[in-house]
């Protein structure tokens, strides 16, 4: 809307426009070098030690020689949306205000594809810089469904690939997410109603809940993002696009009895397994 060519000037262009002057002229910075060192590291401890919280996650940044302080980690933490793991009240922090759905796995056996869809947010490395990742995962073969890749935490790419999911593998019976913002959004849950999909959400002290799409952000993260170190968001795209085809279609996995996820999701080997 800004058009630093008119011979108007900015702040009235702003003016005219109901803007602050100081948002017009803002230039985002890049994070520090070393900011960035420090939030790869946290990630990969997180991995790790995904019980860990602020004041352990600091004391192993301080015996690997990074001298910061721990209120620096938290504010790092915060920015990568990563938190400790383990059994408390609130596990996530929904919008003020947002719908809250009941948790529907309990005691349920998931045996077909298709029956349970689940999808979570994690922090990516690159060389120089981040991105966000969401994925979506089919419970019964552990197939990705669909993933998409931000620079932001919003829920916009998280509808996108909501929408591709449903789009080329119809619909799921239920969809279990947690309660953060982007999961209880208007925008995704008048996704998952218009589709007919019953909606569940981890409930408090559920930690467990997203065991199976933890345990793939931790294959995608030693098995090829550590290893590549992506310089470009388009980069990371086509890197993550080849991996997910190999993970869908020729990794094993011994949880499946070393079947592949497009083989169990497409009927050939029968597994069954509780949620």
């Amino acid at each position: 809307m800004i058009d630093r060519g008119l011979k108007m000037t900015v702040g009235r262009q702003a003016e005219l426009l109901g803007l602050s002057r100081s948002s017009v002229y803002y230039v985002a910075r890049p994070l520090p070098e070393r900011d960035l060192l420090l939030m790869r590291k946290l990630d990969e401890c997180h991995l790790k030690w995904p019980f860990y919280g602020a004041r352990k996650l600091h004391q192993e940044l301080l015996l690997a020689g990074h001298s910061v302080g721990r209120r620096h980690v938290k504010t790092l933490m915060k920015r990568m949306g990563i938190k400790p793991i383990y059994r408390k009240p609130r596990t996530s922090i929904p919008e003020p205000l947002s719908a809250v759905y009941p948790y529907l796995l309990s005691g349920l056996t998931v045996s077909r594809p298709n029956q349970v869809w689940a999808a979570d947010l994690t922090y990516i490395p690159m060389a120089h810089g981040f991105q966000y990742l969401v994925a979506i995962i089919d419970l019964y073969s552990r197939k990705v469904m669909a993933w998409r890749v931000s620079n932001t935490m919003t829920a916009d790419f998280c509808v996108e690939a909501l929408q591709d999911a449903l789009a080329r593998h119809g619909t799921p019976e239920i969809f279990n997410t947690d309660q953060g913002s982007q999961f209880t959004s208007d925008d995704w849950i008048n996704e998952l109603k218009a589709a007919g999909v019953k909606i569940s959400m981890d409930g408090k002290g559920r930690w467990i809940d997203n065991v199976f799409i933890e345990r793939l952000w931790r294959s995608v993260k030693y098995e090829d993002v550590y290893l590549k170190a992506y310089e470009t968001g388009g980069e990371l795209r086509r890197g993550l696009s080849a991996y997910f085809a190999f993970y869908n279609t020729e990794r094993t996995h011994q949880a499946l009895d070393y079947g592949r996820p497009d083989d169990v999701y497409y009927g050939r080997p029968t597994v069954r397994m509780a949620a």
